[in-house]
C-alpha cells in the first residue's frame, strides 16, 4: 500500500474513533478489512519500536497478531531478529506455531491506536502461547525470560497507550539534534505539547535535513510521529525527501523564501495545529513564512520558531547585532509581537500602527535560542487604559 494511502485511510480512522458515538466497524468495512488490519499492524510495529528490543546474538522470534473482525480473524506475523523487521501476512502452515499470539478486536484496536485515550480498552484482548516451552528454573540456574516477552510486552502496551517516551528520549532514539550537545529543546517542546500529546493534530515541520540525499534527515519528523500518536505529520524541504514517507509522515518539495508555494501548501493540508520553522534561519525567510503560515495555524495552535541565534549572526545567516530592535530581523521582529500582546494598554492615539496578529496572539513564550508563539484571541480590553484614556480626553 502506498504511504499516500495509508495516509488517507488512517485520516478516516481517525475521524470514525473520535468519539464513542462513531461506527468504527462501518468505517472499516468501507475502508477495506485487510487493508486496515495492515495499516494498524504497522503502525503498532512503528509504535513499539521492536528494532531496540535488545535483540540477543542469533536470536530471531515471530509473534503473530490475530486481529478479529465480524467473525474473521486476520493473522499477521511479525518477526524480529538480527537482521531486522518483517512483517508478513498469515502463519506460514507447516513451520512451528509461534511463541505468542496476541489477539484483538480489529475495531477496539483501531480506537487504541487513534482514540481518545479515555476511550482505550481491552476487552476483546487474548494472549495465546502456541509454541511456548516452559523451563523449570532450578537452583543453581537462573532462566532469563525469552525474548519474546519483550516483543509482546512492547505490543501490549502500545495497544494499551502506556509508557510512552518523553521527548528527550525520543530525540535520542530518532538522532535529532532538538536534544543533546547542540541543543536542549525538547524540555521547552515537553512543557507546551505534553498537554496535546493524545489530541488529533495536524504537525508542520519546515526543514527536513539530509542535504541533498533524499533518504538522509527527517529524524524530528519521526519524532513527532512518535510523540503524537494520533498526528498526521508534514516536512518541507528545497529538496526531494519522498523517500521518507510512511503512513502518517508525507515529505513536500517546497521553497520557504517563496510565499506562494507556502500558501498553496497550507491551503491543500491546513490548517496545522503545530508549526515548527526549522528552515533556513534567515531572518527574512523567517518573518515571511510567519506573515504567511500564522493565519493557517488553527485559533489555538503553536507556532515555534528554532534557532534564534542566528538572527544575530551576519556570516551565513545574514543576521545583525548592532540594533537589538530592528524588526527586519527575527528576535527584533518577536519584539514587536511582545507589543502587540499589549495592543490596547497604549494611551497615546497612534502610539504604534496596529498588526493583525495584534489580537490573535495571546502568549509568547521565549527560551534559548527557541521561541513559541501562541495563537488566540487576544481583544479582552483594558478597562484601566480606556478609563486613563478618557480621562486624558476630558483634560484635553
Amino acid at each position: 500500500m502506498l504511504a499516500t494511502e495509508a495516509t488517507d485511510l488512517i485520516r478516516d480512522l481517525l475521524a470514525a474513533t473520535a468519539s464513542a458515538d462513531g461506527d468504527v466497524t462501518a468505517a472499516i468495512d468501507g475502508l477495506g478489512v485487510e487493508r486496515t488490519a495492515r495499516v494498524l499492524v504497522e503502525e503498532v510495529v512503528f509504535r513499539a519500536r521492536l528494532g531496540d528490543t535488545g535483540v540477543r546474538a542469533g536470536e530471531a522470534v515471530s509473534v503473530v497478531l490475530a486481529l478479529a473482525h465480524r467473525g474473521r480473524e486476520l493473522a499477521t506475523t511479525v518477526c524480529v531478529g538480527p537482521g531486522g523487521i518483517e512483517v508478513r501476512d498469515g502463519h506460514t502452515p507447516g513451520t512451528a506455531p509461534p511463541p505468542a499470539v496476541i489477539a484483538q478486536d480489529l475495531v477496539e484496536v483501531a480506537r487504541a491506536l487513534y482514540g481518545p485515550r479515555e476511550l482505550v480498552t481491552a476487552a476483546t484482548r487474548a494472549i495465546r502461547w502456541p509454541g511456548h516451552r516452559f523451563v523449570v528454573p532450578s537452583p543453581d540456574r537462573e532462566v532469563p525470560p525469552p525474548f519474546y516477552y519483550w516483543v509482546v510486552q512492547r505490543v501490549v502496551q502500545v495497544l494499551d497507550r502506556r509508557g510512552a517516551a518523553d521527548l528527550g528520549e525520543l530525540a535520542v532514539r530518532c538522532g535529532t539534534d532538538k536534544w543533546g550537545a547542540l541543543h536542549q529543546y525538547t524540555p521547552h517542546y515537553e512543557r507546551h505539547f505534553a498537554p496535546l500529546r493524545e489530541h488529533r493534530l495536524t504537525i508542520l515541520e519546515i526543514g527536513i535535513g539530509g542535504y541533498e540525499d533524499p533518504r538522509r534527515g527527517g529524524t524530528s519528523l519521526h519524532m513527532w510521529k512518535h510523540f503524537f500518536p494520533r498526528a498526521l505529520v508534514h516536512g518541507i524541504d528545497i529538496a526531494d525527501k519522498s523517500p521518507l514517507d510512511g503512513p502518517r509522515l508525507s515529505t513536500t518539495v517546497a521553497d520557504q523564501s517563496k510565499p506562494e508555494e507556502l500558501l498553496e501548501f497550507a491551503e491543500r493540508h491546513g490548517p496545522f495545529d503545530i508549526v515548527i520553522d526549522d528552515g533556513s534561519h534567515v531572518s527574512s525567510h523567517v518573518i515571511s513564512t510567519f506573515h504567511t503560515l500564522f493565519p493557517h495555524l488553527r485559533p489555538t495552535g503553536l507556532y515555534v520558531i528554532e534557532d534564534l541565534h542566528t538572527a544575530y549572526w551576519p556570516e551565513v545567516f545574514h543576521g545583525d547585532d548592532t540594533d537589538l530592535g530592528d524588526p527586519r530581523f527575527t528576535v527584533g521582529f518577536l519584539k514587536t509581537l511582545v507589543d502587540g500582546l499589549h495592543h490596547e494598554e497604549f494611551l497615546r492615539p497612534g502610539a504604534r500602527a496596529p498588526l493583525p496578529t495584534d489580537t490573535q496572539v495571546i502568549g509568547l513564550h521565549l527560551y534559548p535560542n527557541v521561541a513559541v508563539v501562541e495563537k488566540g484571541s487576544n481583544a479582552a480590553g483594558s478597562p484601566v487604559a480606556d478609563m486613563l484614556r478618557a480621562a486624558r480626553a476630558t483634560r484635553s
